[in-house]
């Protein structure tokens, strides 16, 4: 006896809509939560150039701050003074240049307060122009 005539046999189908639906989520979650690269982390070979430096570059004032809160301005030691003396030292230090630049070499462990005081005494004389000097790390 043959039970199947008549009947046709069926193959199961799969559905693959909400399989890609599912597929397009997980692709949307991913472009919003990747990280990119920052522009610090780029390789770049910068250009070269063959100008020449300014010849006159402007006058720096060296001021050295120690842990211990010494000063020390173009290798003269100045000791632990005052903001007022450290102005009158710094202004003697810049003499008729115009606009020199104060380069403060702070010890990674000074006191906040003693490279304040430089700043201070740096604007009391008028010197606006000022930069910190750091080291590349090894």
């Amino acid at each position: 006896m043959d039970f199947s005539r008549g009947r046709r046999e069926d193959y199961p189908e799969i559905n693959l809509i909400p399989f890609i639906d599912i597929l397009l989520v997980i692709v949307i979650f991913l472009a919003v939560t990747t990280t990119y690269a920052r522009f610090a982390e780029l390789k770049i070979n910068l250009p070269t150039s063959s100008a020449e430096q300014t010849p006159n570059q402007p006058k720096q004032v060296e001021v050295g701050v120690a842990e211990s809160g010494r000063y020390q301005i173009d290798s003269t030691a100045i000791g632990d003074v005052s903001v007022d003396e450290l102005a009158a030292a710094l202004k003697q230090a810049a003499g008729e240049a115009t606009d020199p630049v104060v380069v403060i070499n702070a010890d990674a462990r000074a006191a906040h307060q003693s490279v304040v005081n430089v700043m201070e005494a740096a604007r009391r004389v008028g010197l606006t122009r000022i930069t910190f000097a750091t080291q590349t790390a090894q």
